[in-house]
């Protein structure tokens, strides 16, 4: 026996409310790149206050379920990246790109001036968060090499010098947020996967610049995207998951739901926390205690207890509440379970 003990996070998302997202809006936008409001059901006189009201809910049902590390469930955002994204300077949001993908037309931001950053973005939304929450407090950012391929490139000419224009934008948002009082400061970089190549090059760089400075705890979520939007048939191994050893950050989110996803890389990162999706998010059908127990027990012969959180897979954006609730209670129930037999 030790006293070890293995906490629980969320990764950024839970469940907007009908009243406040019409949600058939929302799968057909995908993951808007630039501004969708046709997905809000509020009036915009309205709107802020019909936000606070639904991140006080997901406040409340991320607590009650016992999670150890909060977010404020994302609830004022149409997708992970667009709300930070879509407030830059340096972007013509009225003639998007489009870009073809799975059959979607995607519009993307133009890049047409060099980035910058107004002010801060995400400040008040932590500051609402911590005001309202008695748990620890993870805000959320899109990671630079992201939000680098989210756009559309007609100012600078290079792909690397985008993905560190962002990246000293994010670095600057990071550090006011870590001001204002953040516990966790997690970046969100699913493209690390989609772009092996350019990834390999500059995807590290990237991050340690958005990094630079912090005293913070912080985190990079990788993930094969939402479980449904995306197909059930997911790789067997991150194309970009090692390198993060080299990184600065501390803690690194991967998705592990799904039984044949090799673990054993986790054994050559033994300086990282490693926050471990175990809750499956293509479906609404709650896992038991034991399965996520299971889940979760893979993962300890390649890293030690201490250095392991346990999360769901990604955001549960798309999930009805009950489902969501009900998954994150049975998370909780089963880290104490698998703690109580180390």
């Amino acid at each position: 026996m030790t006293d070890a003990r293995i906490e629980t996070t969320v990764i950024g998302s839970y469940p907007q409310p009908a009243w406040l997202v019409d949600q058939e809006q929302l799968r057909a936008q995908l993951v808007p790149r630039v501004r969708a409001p046709q997905i809000w059901r509020v009036a915009p006189e309205f709107l802020e206050e019909a936000q606070n009201d639904a991140t006080l809910l997901a406040i409340r049902d991320q607590e009650q379920a016992g999670i150890d590390t909060i977010t404020d469930g994302e609830m004022r955002r149409e997708s992970y990246s667009n709300r930070f994204a879509t407030a830059l300077d340096g972007l013509d949001l009225e003639d998007p790109f489009i870009r073809e993908a799975r059959g979607f037309r995607i519009p993307l931001p133009r890049i047409v001036s060099p980035l910058k950053r107004r002010g801060p973005v995400e400040v008040e939304d932590l500051m609402f968060l911590k005001r309202h929450a008695t748990r620890r407090c993870k805000i959320t950012l899109p990671g630079p090499f992201t939000m680098s391929k989210q756009a559309y490139d007609a100012h600078y000419g290079d792909p690397q010098a985008v993905a560190m224009a962002y990246a000293d934008i994010v670095n600057a948002e990071a550090r006011d947020l870590e001001r204002a009082g953040a516990d966790v400061i997690q970046l969100d970089e699913p493209w690390l996967r989609e772009d092996p190549d350019g990834a390999n090059r500059y995807g590290v760089q990237a991050i340690n610049r958005a990094l630079e400075g912090l005293k913070v705890t912080t985190a990079v979520h990788l993930c094969f995207g939402y479980g449904f939007v995306v197909s059930a048939d997911k790789p067997k191994a991150y194309a970009f998951l090692e390198q993060l050893a080299d990184c600065t950050v501390e803690q690194i989110s991967v998705e592990a739901a799904q039984p044949h996803l090799d673990l054993g890389v986790f054994s050559q990162m033994a300086d990282k926390t490693i926050v471990l999706g175990v809750v499956d998010l293509s479906t609404n059908e709650v896992e038991s205690e034991q399965t996520l127990a299971t889940r979760i027990e893979r993962a300890l012969p390649h890293v030690a207890p201490e250095r392991l959180i346990a999360a769901p897979d990604c955001g549960m954006k798309y999930l009805t509440r009950e489902a969501a609730f009900g998954k994150l209670r049975a998370l909780v129930q089963a880290a104490a379970r698998v703690s109580a037999s180390l």
